[in-house]
């Protein structure tokens, strides 16, 4: 996100120096000034002498004067008349210091004058002689802070921050009341990533004007950057109840995306919009957060609008198509992926958009295709920045489409050329590599690379968390434990208690995983964090066979988000496993597979439960169209050996049973479930007794 340049607010409260701001000084239309110019008259103040009182008829002249030689100077491009507008501009100062707003106009015109190092060096030279010049001073920090760069961008000349930060530190120092001093210390400060002393000026502007919008913003940023975006929030707030100016209610909305709550965000995003209707960045914002507060509708009308508005908006019309493909409206996402192709037929999110829509189709060798495609099209000796990322996510994706598509020798393959491209992504590519072999039941080569790849990047979070999970597989639970406590820090403390959560869970330690839960939930900021922690705490109960818990806690994940497909799948699954509310159990899991038509595991749970609603024929289709997608997974062989042996099929059984004891011997250690495996060893062997004694039958006259 990004977020507000710091040194916002001195461009939008300062008049170009061109622009006399009319709260300050009439008109040129004023007499005395007319005359003064028509005869050619000198700097009327530049004799004034030196420690009297101000003289502000006389630096008001001057700064006219001034500003009208800048005027024809900028005009002509003549440099005697650019030499009086400073001699002019330096007068109006002498005879009145306290009108900082000229020091800024004379930096202004230095600045568009291109005659920088004239002017440091002027005002390095009148320091020497008074150190306590603070005009002289003011001048010099505005060029060091215009010197600065584009903090946005990252482009930063540290050297020019600590400069200017040194001139505003001397000038605030010199005059404790100059605000705008104390906010541009705030802003430089926060540059330089020195939060407390930022948060120090902020707060000395406060002192002096309490109400001060650009301090409370100021010090929000520095909350946010802190990672207290609550503390963010809350000045926000303050500012934009006081005076709901766009620019607040904006930056409150940034910090509500912080927070992941994008409700609030689309508010205070709608609000600032009435007040400036023809933004389309705001309403690109309020798309996006209405999008992700699942308010998909209102988002896709926001979208719609902005392309009546322009036509040729062609990031509109890509958020349109992924909406589409969200609603499972195919069509229309292809319609409005081939407008904005048209306008810009180059574009690699717009190509992979329709590797996307594809993969969400279920075409994943046509998704695969259409990507290695954009691949070998774009593919070069060298690459920039730029195409250096865009390739490495591009065979991140198509890493993924080849796991999918159970071609994992395919996927390793394509990891190991993201380490190629990017040797700075390579710990990266080991741990999905690690994971590739995992999802092979390969484990002979996901613990070589696993410990090749933990010898090779030690320090490296991911490398070493899926090195845990690898462990944990393997049964190494203590090894898997240590490898993870590692891992605590203070910063991803979560993530990092619910990778204990499922090492233990593995091991079937409830009672340490419930615990990994409650500390991983009180980390837990927002809604969204909390439904992924209450959804893993129902998983655990009904491990437990406490079903009442269980259902319990998915209903309460529901309650969070009623469209939760992996809830909605596991409660109807439970209900159906245990043949309980089976009516109820078929519908949940339809709405699971209505979100998610492709999920190979929903599927298989809604086979199961067609299967015991006694819908054979039906229960057989889709568990088949789930064998397509998970053929290494044992329980979907066993309930399609269960739906065989009721259709009477019972050689189509026993090659399903077989092929799910070989599956269970093939998986993780962790993962073998004894009980299950004699339950379809026991249906193996009765099938087998049954088709002898019905061969034997037959051969009988």
């Amino acid at each position: 996100m990004p977020t507000p340049d710091p040194l916002i607010g001195l461009k939008e409260k300062r008049a170009p120096f061109f622009m006399i701001p009319s709260s300050r000084f009439l008109s040129f239309a004023c007499p005395l000034f007319l005359v003064a110019v028509a005869f050619g008259q000198d700097n009327a103040a530049a004799s004034k002498p030196a420690g009297t009182t101000a003289d502000k008829a006389a630096s008001y002249y001057n700064y006219s004067l001034g500003h009208l030689y800048a005027e024809l100077a900028g005009v002509s491009g003549n440099r005697e008349l650019f030499t009086k507008a400073v001699d002019a501009y330096r007068a109006a100062l002498k005879a009145d210091p306290s009108a900082t707003f000229i020091a800024e106009e004379l930096s202004d015109l230095y600045i568009q004058s291109g005659r920088l190092r004239e002017a440091v060096t002027e005002a390095e030279d009148a320091l020497k002689q008074n150190p306590d010049d603070l005009n002289s001073r003011r001048l010099l920090a505005r060029i060091y802070t215009r010197l600065i760069g584009d903090s946005q961008a990252n482009r930063i000349d540290e050297n020019m921050v600590k400069k200017a930060i040194e001139q505003f530190q001397k000038i605030t120092a010199g005059d404790p009341k100059d605000v705008e001093s104390w906010l541009m210390l705030g802003r430089l400060d926060k540059i330089s990533q020195n939060s407390t002393e930022a948060l120090a000026a902020y707060n000395k502007v406060l002192e002096l004007d309490p109400g001060n919008e650009d301090a409370m913003t100021g010090q929000a940023q520095v909350y946010s950057d802190l990672g207290d975006a609550k503390a963010a929030a809350d000045l926000l707030r303050k500012v934009a109840d006081k005076d709901p100016t766009a620019r607040s209610l904006t930056s409150l909305a940034q910090v509500y995306e912080q927070l992941k709550d994008y409700s609030l965000a689309a508010e205070m995003l709608r609000r600032a919009l009435e007040q400036q209707p023809g933004n389309s960045d705001l309403k690109h914002m309020l798309a996006q957060d209405l999008l992700y507060s699942d308010q998909i509708d209102d988002s896709l009308k926001v979208y719609q609008d902005l392309i009546e508005e322009d036509p040729k908006d062609e990031a509109a019309l890509l958020r349109i198509s992924k909406i589409y493909q969200q609603k499972r409206d195919f069509a229309k996402a292809h319609e409005a992926a081939d407008k904005a192709k048209e306008l810009d037929p180059n574009n690699i999110e717009i190509e992979y958009n329709d590797v996307s829509l594809l993969a969400a189709e279920g075409r994943t060798p046509e998704a695969i295709k259409a990507l290695k495609a954009i691949l070998d099209s774009t593919a070069k000796k060298t690459y920039s920045a730029d195409e250096r990322n865009n390739r490495i996510s591009l065979l991140d994706g198509l890493g993924g489409l080849y796991q999918k598509a159970e071609q994992y020798t395919a996927a390793v393959e394509t990891y190991r050329q993201m380490a190629e491209v990017d040797p700075d992504v390579a710990p990266r590519a080991a741990a999905e590599m690690i994971e590739t072999y995992r999802q092979a039941k390969d484990f002979p080569k996901a613990e070589a690379e696993a410990e090749a790849a933990s010898k090779k990047y030690p320090n490296d979070r991911l490398v070493r968390s899926v090195h845990a999970s690898l462990l944990a597989d393997l049964g190494k639970t203590d090894e898997a434990v240590a490898e993870t406590r590692k891992l605590l820090d203070g910063k991803n403390d979560r993530d990092t208690y619910i990778n204990l959560a499922q090492i233990y869970d593995k091991a079937k330690n409830f009672p340490e995983m419930a615990k990994m839960l409650d500390a991983a939930e009180k980390l837990s900021p927002g809604n969204d964090d909390k439904e992924a922690v209450i959804f893993m705490r129902g998983a655990m109960y009904e491990r437990m066979k406490n079903y009442t818990e269980a259902e319990e806690e998915f209903r309460k994940a529901l309650a969070i988000n009623p469209d939760n497909a992996s809830a909605l799948n596991y409660l109807g699954y439970m209900l159906a496993d245990r043949g309980i509310r089976l009516e109820e159990a078929r519908d949940l899991i339809a709405k699971a597979v209505a979100r998610e038509p492709k999920n190979g595991a929903y599927l298989d749970s809604l086979g199961w439960v067609l299967f015991r609603l006694n819908k054979l024929p039906e229960a057989e289709a889709k568990l088949r169209e789930a064998l397509e997608l998970m053929s290494r997974d044992p329980t979907v062989h066993d309930h399609l050996g269960d739906v065989y042996f009721h259709e009477g099929k019972i050689r189509d059984a026993i090659a399903q049973w077989q092929s799910s004891l070989k599956e269970w011997q093939a998986g993780a250690p962790s993962d073998l479930d004894h009980t299950e495996v004699a339950k379809v060893q026991k249906k193996l062997d009765d099938a087998k007794v049954r088709l002898a004694r019905e061969n034997g039958s037959a051969k009988q006259p």
